[in-house]
């Protein structure tokens, strides 16, 4: 069984982060509006990003890891920039420091 990491953009331009099982099927949810919470008032959802995981604690791991991300790096991960996502996630002092 494979496990899924995904990020919605949502209708105001905000990112939300989830974890699932059935990536189809929890995207049926979302569009269907069957799904509560925060992104049901940002509908519609497009999904921006997804990666498979062989299990749900590799997924949930991954997805913890994202949230707490900025918005910046998200968007670097989507776009595939490994270079600029290891740029963000240094310090701010060391990024400077290695630009300067």
């Amino acid at each position: 069984m494979s496990f899924w990491v995904y990020i919605l953009r949502c209708s105001d331009g905000s990112y939300y982060t989830g974890h699932t099982d059935d990536l189809e099927r929890r995207m049926a949810q979302y569009q269907a509006g069957e799904v509560t919470g925060c992104v049901s008032t940002r509908l519609p959802v497009k999904l921006a990003f997804s990666a498979e995981f062989s299990s749900r604690e590799e997924a949930l791991g991954c997805e913890r890891q994202v949230k707490g991300w900025s918005r910046k790096k998200k968007e670097a991960m989507m776009r595939g920039d490994w270079a600029e996502v290891s740029c963000l996630s240094r310090s701010p002092f060391d990024r400077l420091r290695a630009n300067g």
